[in-house]
């Protein structure tokens, strides 16, 4: 009776699922969420074939995805939830309430403020003692949202079109949102539990009808009308849906398999550090930390699972690709052979958590004057939460983008001269990358201060070291020698700069997602 009672108390959500979560030996936080997730899928497919907008006015789906969306916060989370909407809440009152030129700049303090507030009851309240699945992950995509639409409502109602990029020009939205449209965005059950975030006028335009044939379009225009896309019957999204509800799969039984049995806690073993050789701690730090990767691609893919479930919806069409399929990843949250096969700092970070790259980009990277990478880090450690951790991890990662951009111009070129050449350079950096990531996501992982020194003095600090010595020494090299040589590399660059300088995840997926130039590193 005390187990059950154990049990129970492990979650502030529904009770209704104890004895499945009993059988099965999960968390009934964790089996709460799963139910949700599996209800959530079905659902979306009713509400794309007896919902959709030539069925149901745009205010009736607006409601109903609204309150299932409330429905799963209050079933997951119980009472918590009112943290939730409380924030959603005062965020609208802010949208319709506050001067239009400081909208942006009120909806973050209260977001990101409010967040934190949350993130450190977790750290100092609970004594890092957090479920599994808490009020938090929701309150993050929220944060997400409403800070996403105050910068564009305010581009479109504060801005000139010419002070915008293409990108915030064609996302700028033009009036302030009803509450039925605010809430709907914000508490949709497509996306509430995990994610991700979309830009707001993309979700009116799937609400409204507009989504898919306005992409069929798109392409259709690109192709001079001459391929009868605009015309054609919308696409289904069952086999986007099937594909990513089998990778999500995948990885959740390489995690309850494979994972599980390399813990990470283990690198800062005693007993381990005293008696393996470097190289040895080194080798399991990389394998352990390959090994943790599931688990994010499994909460991803739920996330993928989440990004199915809007597709499911008929929500998430990007266009069609370059064969003339349909493709439904504009919202896709990570590409795993892209993070697997990455030979760039970058690149990883562009494919790993691809919407909140979005996101830090378009409220951070694009719009601070200067400092943009360092702001744009604190920001995401800032909305990670407040474990000490996260924040070793975003800094040292500084200093690594600084050193690999370095040396990637300063070396590259020299293996360009052949295929083997560049698939010895391309092996090269693949392996240096991994472990540059191995080394710099551990304190994510161990969250406090005291395991993370410990981890880095028995590596002896040395992609500290390595990143930093090198970022110094290449600098020079790439300071310009004359006016004439720097003239016109910036004007011919400078549309691309801010984007292919960005540090983060999806500094170039966003721009794929709005405008298919995506142009990966090599």
């Amino acid at each position: 009776m005390g187990e059950q009672e154990d049990a129970a108390f492990k979650t502030t959500g529904a009770k209704w699922l104890l004895p499945v979560s009993e059988f099965f030996g999960f968390p009934l936080d964790q089996v709460n969420f799963l139910a949700c997730q599996v209800f959530a899928l079905g659902a979306a497919f009713w509400f794309r074939l007896y919902l959709g907008p030539s069925h149901a006015s745009p205010l009736v789906r607006h409601a109903v995805a609204t309150l299932f969306g409330i429905a799963f916060v209050i079933f997951c989370f119980g009472w918590y939830s009112a943290h939730i909407l409380t924030l959603v809440l005062a965020s609208y009152l802010i949208i319709i309430k506050a001067d239009i030129s400081n909208i942006h700049r009120y909806s973050m303090v209260l977001a990101m403020g409010f967040l934190t507030v949350c993130q450190v009851s977790r750290v100092f309240i609970f004594n890092y003692g957090i479920l599994s699945t808490d009020f938090s992950g929701p309150l993050m995509i929220v944060t997400q949202k409403i800070t996403t639409l105050a910068f564009q409502l305010h581009d479109g109602m504060c801005k000139k079109p010419e002070e915008l990029t293409p990108d915030q020009r064609r996302l700028a939205v033009n009036e302030r949102p009803s509450l039925i449209e605010y809430l709907s965005y914000n508490l949709n059950f497509l996306s509430v539990l995990v994610g991700p975030c979309s830009n707001y006028s993309d979700y009116i335009d799937f609400i409204e009808g507009r989504h898919i044939h306005r992409r069929l379009r798109q392409h259709s225009g690109t192709c001079n009308g001459q391929n009868g896309y605009d015309k054609a019957p919308e696409p289904s999204p069952l086999n986007a849906v099937c594909h990513k509800l089998l990778v999500c799969c995948g990885c959740m039984l390489f995690f309850l398999t494979v994972t599980r049995s390399l813990p990470i806690t283990y690198n800062v073993d005693a007993h381990f550090i005293s008696h393996a050789p470097f190289l040895t701690r080194l080798t399991y730090a990389f394998f352990s930390i390959q090994a943790s990767r599931p688990k994010f691609y499994f909460a991803w893919t739920l996330g993928e699972h989440s990004d199915a479930i809007n597709n499911a919806a008929g929500y998430g069409f990007k266009g069609m690709d370059e064969n003339g399929k349909p493709s439904w990843d504009l919202i896709c949250n990570l590409n795993i052979w892209g993070i697997e096969t990455a030979t760039s700092f970058k690149t990883f970070i562009d494919n790993w958590n691809i919407q909140t790259g979005v996101w830090l980009k378009t409220v951070c990277y694009d719009r601070v004057p200067r400092y943009h990478m360092a702001l744009t880090f604190i920001l995401s450690a800032l909305w990670h939460g407040v474990y000490p951790g996260y924040y070793f991890t975003f800094i040292t990662a500084i200093p690594i983008t600084m050193a690999a951009r370095a040396v990637r111009k300063s070396v590259r070129h020299y293996f360009l001269c052949s295929r083997g050449v560049k698939l010895l350079y391309d092996i090269i950096t693949w392996a240096a990358t991994q472990l540059a990531i191995c080394y710099t996501v551990m304190p994510f992982l161990l969250l406090a201060v005291e395991p993370t020194v410990v981890y880095y003095r028995s590596m002896y600090f040395h992609v500290h070291i390595i990143s930093i010595l090198s970022a110094i020494a290449l600098h020079q090299k790439h300071k310009p020698r004359d006016p004439s040589a720097t003239t016109k590399p910036l004007s011919s660059s400078s549309s691309s700069s801010s984007s292919s300088s960005s540090p983060f995840p999806g500094s170039l997926q966003c721009q794929a997602a709005h405008s298919n130039n995506n142009v990966k590193e090599d």
